[in-house]
């Protein structure tokens, strides 16, 4: 899940530089930025929780970042300034790291009890 998110969040830096030399945009693009690199700090964050439960909130926070980022993802394909393409590319590597948050989420919670 680490190198999924790390790669993930390069695809995004990608997609934000793109969107910013091609069609000058700098709001919405911030955002996929923002939220799109968020996972992976966040997971990297959660490897060295305090306890079981703050591993399970940063990977919950991680979870929401990743629908947030979808979000945008769409919004900026629907408003022409990422490609279909592109944007299909991202929104199944988010989906997937989507599957494995909550995966992992589900087991930490299983073993907390």
């Amino acid at each position: 899940m680490k190198e999924k998110s790390y790669l993930f969040a390069l695809m995004v830096i990608k997609a934000y530089k793109g969107i910013i030399v091609n069609h000058k945009e700098y709001v919405l693009s911030k955002q996929l930025l923002k939220a799109g690199t968020a996972i992976g700090a966040l997971i990297r964050e959660a490897e060295y929780g305090q306890s079981k439960s703050d591993f399970v909130s940063k990977m919950s926070i991680g979870l929401k970042e990743a629908n947030e980022t979808e979000y945008w993802i769409n919004l900026l394909r629907d408003s022409n300034y990422l490609d279909s393409s592109e944007s299909e590319q991202l929104i199944t590597a988010n989906q997937e790291l989507m599957r494995l948050l909550i995966s992992s989420i589900k087991t930490a919670k299983n073993n907390e009890q």
